[in-house]
């Protein structure tokens, strides 16, 4: 059994005695076919994400996130440097896809989200994965980098539910989603689990490319947490149901992380999950021999964060009055967990 964080008394009441994915309430109803349907018909004019490109993508048209009609799949892998509460024993089943709707300069997977790396795979391709996935035992399905590909996603899960899927669903995002793609989500999806990686438009503009990013990612986690509330946990100790917020330290980000904790206290709740990840390191074109490097233009995020900034952030988590912390890697040489 695998514990989650906080003490266990305090944790019965983030238990969940009786748990089924909520996609078999649609697939009783009839209704995933039709959701389905409703989903692709965003990429006709596509607004999936908050690019709101309006490229027709069902025929094969692309721009940002360097994705047609198809889903790029890159990987697909029993995962076992995903959080405890993810990985347990048999890992967590992650699908990483190809592209990004965001420009992170520091992404430390870069080859998959800026290059596209991967093959255009159908929806029946992809709930096969998913099936495969479940056979080898994984306790989930985590979708990583879906933004973008939301509409896919949910045709995909259309033919994987009737075929025999029952695990949870892991939506595993950086929170730079639209209000519609996730309304189409609305009971097909266990488990959130967004990053929220800036508070202020400056930082969004200058690192991730994209100057909307707070207020996209917060109305985003607002709805996320709506749809689904705060993480709720099997008897196993395995998360069944719930939101996970990550935020991962990088130099120089004290006052912005203050403000995120804050945030998720007061307008989520004080019982929020949060994972305070530790393993920024200087990547893409960060690093002083990356990709296209522009280390001069980024030097203030071209080290690893100092162990007083890691401190800091728990500090300021606390403060806020957060105390639901994923806390197994601290101080650990863990694989790192799949992020973007």
């Amino acid at each position: 059994m695998f514990a989650h964080s906080g003490t266990s008394d305090s944790n019965k009441r983030f238990a969940l005695e009786r748990f089924e994915p909520a996609y078999l309430s649609l697939h009783r109803r009839g209704e995933l076919v039709a959701r389905a349907e409703r989903a692709l018909e965003e990429l006709a004019d596509c607004c999936a994400c908050p690019r709101n490109c309006h490229v027709n993508r069902l025929e094969f048209n692309e721009l940002i996130c360097r994705t047609g009609r198809y889903a790029i799949v890159s990987s697909a892998f029993a995962h076992f440097g995903e959080e405890d509460c993810l990985r347990g024993w048999r890992g967590s089943g992650t699908l990483f896809f190809g592209g990004c709707n965001l420009h992170c300069v520091f992404c430390q997977n870069w080859d998959i989200s800026q290059q596209a790396a991967g093959k255009a795979s159908t929806a029946e391709e992809i709930a096969s994965l998913m099936l495969a996935l479940q056979e080898q035992g994984c306790h989930n399905i985590n979708l990583v980098t879906p933004e973008h590909v939301a509409p896919q996603v949910i045709e995909a899960l259309a033919v994987a539910v009737p075929a025999g899927l029952r695990v949870p669903i892991v939506y595993n995002t950086s929170a730079y989603d639209a209000l519609s793609s996730l309304g189409l989500l609305d009971g097909l999806i266990d488990i959130y689990m967004p990053d929220f990686k800036f508070w202020t438009r400056e930082s969004s503009r200058r690192l991730v490319k994209a100057k909307d990013y707070p207020e996209r990612a917060r109305e985003a986690i607002l709805e996320m947490h709506r749809q689904v509330g705060d993480l709720r946990f099997g008897s196993d100790g395995q998360a069944r149901r719930g939101l996970l917020v990550r935020y991962l330290v990088m130099p120089g980000q004290e006052e912005e992380a203050s403000a995120i904790f804050r945030w998720l206290a007061d307008n989520l709740s004080p019982d929020t999950y949060v994972n305070i990840m530790e393993q920024y390191r200087p990547e893409y074109q960060v690093k002083s021999h990356g990709v296209n490097n522009r280390p001069e233009k980024y030097s203030d995020i071209d080290r690893q964060p100092y162990q007083a900034e890691l401190n800091a952030a728990y500090e300021a988590a606390r403060k806020a009055g957060l105390w639901r912390f994923d806390e197994r890697c601290r101080g650990s040489s863990a694989q790192s967990p799949a992020g973007h």
